[in-house]
């Protein structure tokens, strides 16, 4: 009997075997001897990992946004002008250069490529900010995917434009042949895609390069951006330097480089980026405090089945692993359990504005911080049960 005059949580027939077997068990009645302890522990660690890979999964899901356009679009090589930092802010450049760079062996074929924002008035009154992609329909480099309504040759007409669903109500809009005014210009929505998020608030717009131009009461002799698609069988740096040598007023840049360019920049020099992850940090140091304080509980709670087991001859690796044991049960049955609501939560985004990606190297990496977490704040109890005097048993 414990000294509470409760029952003792831990057989004596297990002093005599001090292998895997009877400490694994011995750890399991220990944490589930008091329920209402264990469901606190069981509470913080699901916090843990349920906060930690939402936050991460945002993070994810919100660089997959600031490069989404740029992974899509089908070229090899940007042109942009000097000293750009990502997508959605450019300045325009002549459109001629675009015939600069298809004079240029080993270019297969270069377009032009509109991005501005713009005022799309709603139907029913308001404006909204939308960023509008113009872009050339033959070339099949750029333009809408995830396609879900319409017909993408619609957009050949004039005034159309195809928009993604998520932004039906942000946009006024409620099914193909809606009437808008972007900039007070007409156009008509021919089409939705699904899942095209836009990092900033602007949700993005896609038309023609003859219908952005209209949209945005532009030049014809000006772009944000020149595109261009490789030649099979061209170096790609040998054709970067050609084209150095004839525009060296611009930069050019792979699409990987330009990726990097833009993510780097939302994520990290924005400082959003670093926000999601200090919340996940957080996230973590507050379910380990309650792991320790829980777990440290545990095992002053049962410093004299403890003692009892020192006085019967357990050695110390044998409470030592009782207790490293406790944290592998609270880090598999908390992270078993956190994983799965993270999983629906994402799942749940996929239909919200929040994108939130949780791939599989997240939830595999995010058990080994978990069991670490639970290994770490088990070692503040480790050193008390270790020093504990087998006397204290017969002074009682």
């Amino acid at each position: 009997m414990a000294s509470d005059g409760r029952q003792a949580a831990f057989p004596s027939e297990f002093t005599h075997r001090p292998d895997i077997g009877p400490a694994f068990l011995l750890a399991w009645r220990n944490l589930a001897f008091d329920r209402s302890r264990f469901a606190i522990t069981m509470v913080g660690i699901v916090f843990a990992v349920v906060l930690t890979a939402v936050q991460i999964g945002l993070f994810f899901g919100f660089t997959a946004t600031t490069t989404a356009v740029i992974e899509h679009t089908r070229a090899d090589l940007w042109v942009v002008v000097h000293g750009l930092r990502n997508f959605e802010i450019a300045m325009p450049q002549l459109e001629r250069h675009r015939n600069i760079v298809m004079e240029v062996p080993g270019i297969a074929r270069a377009e032009a490529l509109l991005v501005f924002f713009s005022a799309w008035q709603k139907p029913q009154g308001g404006d909204e900010s939308v960023l509008i992609v113009g872009f050339d329909p033959n070339s099949g480099m750029a333009g809408p995917w995830n396609l879900v309504e319409g017909d993408p040759a619609d957009l050949r007409q004039p005034d159309t434009v195809v928009v993604d669903d998520l932004n039906k109500a942000k946009l006024g809009i409620s099914g193909i042949g809606d009437r808008v005014e972007i900039n007070g210009h007409r156009a008509r929505v021919v089409g939705f895609t699904h899942g095209i998020r836009s990092f900033t608030t602007s949700p993005y717009v896609f038309a023609t390069y003859r219908n952005a131009i209209e949209y945005g009461y532009l030049r014809d002799n000006q772009a944000q951006y020149v595109i261009a698609k490789l030649a099979p069988g061209a170096d790609p740096a040998a054709v970067k330097q050609a084209l150095h040598r004839r525009l060296p007023s611009v930069d050019l840049m792979t699409r990987e480089e330009f990726a990097d360019l833009t993510e780097t920049y939302w994520m990290f020099t924005t400082g959003a980026g670093t926000a999601i992850l200090v919340a996940a940090a957080l996230g973590l140091v507050v379910g380990m405090v309650i792991v320790a304080q829980v777990l440290y509980a545990t095992t002053v709670d049962h410093l004299a089945e403890f003692g009892t087991l020192r006085a019967m001859g357990a050695p110390q690796g044998f409470i030592l692993r009782v207790i490293l044991w406790q944290a592998t049960i609270a880090a598999v049955l908390g992270h078993g359990i956190g994983i799965v609501i993270a999983m629906a939560i994402a799942h749940g985004s996929q239909y919200g504005t929040a994108l939130i990606i949780i791939p599989a190297g997240l939830a595999v990496g995010l058990f080994a911080v978990t069991f670490l977490m639970c290994a770490s704040a088990s070692l503040v109890s480790i050193r008390k049960a270790m020093t504990i005097d087998p006397a204290m048993v017969f002074q009682r």
